[in-house]
């Protein structure tokens, strides 16, 4: 393990603790990742003491809860100590009371939260073995590490276990399950045998779990720095199954056909194709692993034997659309999904012409640009093939940016105001900006038609049809 120290703040507030005559330690992620030598924030910490009796240690903190958090703003801890050092004034620190839960009907909320008497009570009921590591100093900055369950011991060897029985522990919390992949997604850890037996015994159980929780969990995947495996161990429990029905049925359909370049059943094919995609956004990862979803649908084959699924990006944006509204992805993030999903198939050809570009740009709009060319690689390298982008796609890609430094705008036409208003003798009013925005409506489409001659005489037509 690194050498390791705690931050200023995070030893003061143990201090205050202790110098009251209660016991404090550091617990969970925080605890985890100071070991592995990553950079930590938001510490959390449990207590003997009662809510009441932190909040008089803390006057500033807020309790607002039925679990025995107490959160303390760095702000206020600064204000009360302005010797310290605080990277983060806007940092929350939360205090629990050592906790003895009992039994969880509803596979998601403990049904009796008791106050716990031992630091040993409260580990106990934590979910997996790095995260029951419980930390605490002295006066003299002498740290003390209690590790009942063999956290330090999975850390150096990457796995992760359990807090005793495995199917206890997800009965209690059915996201527990989702947790121990994405942990295992964001550490690059490997799941220890019985703790993922128990994740495929008790995938059903993720159904009692909020649509919310699941979005968050399925996002810090995506996101992860191993999100590929972490899929893969999504689908080898089950779990992809209860969250993405519309992926977990494209591993069914296969695509390598006679004239075709995929080797993959559509499923592979996804993983491989957001494995391969350049972003890090969850999202447009989210959308290069659904983006071929409509090929279930829409999966026929020729009678050379050729497999085919035409529109299956048509199909695919309605089917992402119920996705993104059965995670409650925001708005923003729904349009996000869709644009991609939707527009995916686009054409790259060398020879198309500007304004079929600022169609596509308009289309796919100019912020998500660059997230469909990391999908179109992803999906390239995700086929098979092993050039992520083909001159074509660099060209198409130069295009696509000189198009933009060249496009056009209203006061680009061979006319303007003046002329509509002399031409049909009318007054400044609306009229005028109509048939303007009519005419570059027009030569937006066909650069070619953007001539002071044609568009007086097509002026006047428009003026008559309105």
């Amino acid at each position: 393990m690194n050498q390791f120290s705690l931050p200023d703040s995070a030893l003061k507030v143990i201090s205050v603790v202790k110098q009251h005559g209660f016991e404090i330690y550091a617990v969970g992620g925080s605890v985890r990742d100071l070991l592995l030598g990553i950079a930590t924030y938001g510490w959390d910490f449990t207590t003997n003491a009662t809510p009441e009796e932190i909040q008089k240690l803390f006057p500033d903190s807020f309790y607002d809860n039925r679990f025995g958090t107490v959160g303390l703003s760095l702000k206020h801890l600064k204000e009360r100590f302005p010797a310290l050092q605080i990277k983060d004034e806007n940092d929350i620190y939360e205090i629990t009371t050592y906790r003895s839960e009992q039994s969880y009907s509803d596979n998601r909320h403990p049904d009796i939260v008791a106050w716990g008497k031992t630091l040993e009570e409260d580990l106990k009921r934590r979910d997996f073995t790095i995260n029951s590591i419980a930390l605490t100093a002295d006066k003299n900055h002498k740290y003390q590490i209690i590790d009942l369950y063999q956290g330090q011991s999975d850390l150096q060897n990457k796995i992760i276990r359990s807090v005793g029985n495995p199917n206890e522990r997800f009965q209690e919390d059915a996201l527990r399950m989702m947790r121990a992949i994405r942990f295992s997604a964001q550490l690059g850890f490997n799941i220890e045998e019985k703790t993922l037996e128990a994740i495929s015994q008790n995938a059903p159980l993720l159904s009692m779990i909020s649509q919310e929780r699941i979005r968050d969990e399925l996002l810090k995947i995506l996101g992860s720095k191993y999100p590929y495996e972490g899929m893969l161990f999504l689908k080898q429990t089950g779990l992809l199954k209860l969250i993405l029905p519309e992926l977990f049925d494209c591993f069914t359909i296969p695509q390598k056909s006679p004239g075709r370049h995929h080797i993959y059943d559509v499923g592979t094919h996804s993983l491989l194709s957001m494995k391969n995609c350049p972003s890090e956004n969850p999202i447009v990862r989210l959308a290069t692993l659904l983006h071929d979803i409509g090929k279930v649908q829409t999966c026929a084959k020729l009678p050379s034997g050729t497999i085919t699924f035409y529109n299956h990006e048509v199909v695919g944006s309605r089917l992402v659309k119920n996705i993104a509204c059965r995670l409650r992805l925001s708005n923003e993030q729904k349009n996000q999904l869709w644009t991609l999903v939707r527009w995916h198939q686009f054409t790259v050809d060398e020879n198309q012409t500007d304004s079929a570009i600022r169609r596509f740009l308009r289309r796919v709009s100019v912020n998500h640009i660059k997230d469909m060319i990391d999908l179109r690689i992803g999906d390239r390298l995700g086929g098979g093939l092993q050039i992520a982008a083909s001159w074509r796609l660099k060209l198409y890609m130069k295009r696509i940016i000189d198009v933009q430094k060249h496009t056009p705008s209203i006061k680009d036409l061979a006319v303007n105001g003046f002329d509509v208003m002399k031409s049909l003798n009318i007054k400044p009013g609306p009229l005028v900006g109509k048939i303007l925005g009519q005419l570059f409506k027009e030569v937006t489409k066909e650069p070619d038609k953007n001539k002071q001659e044609y568009l007086l005489k097509r002026m006047r037509e428009i003026s008559s049809s309105i």
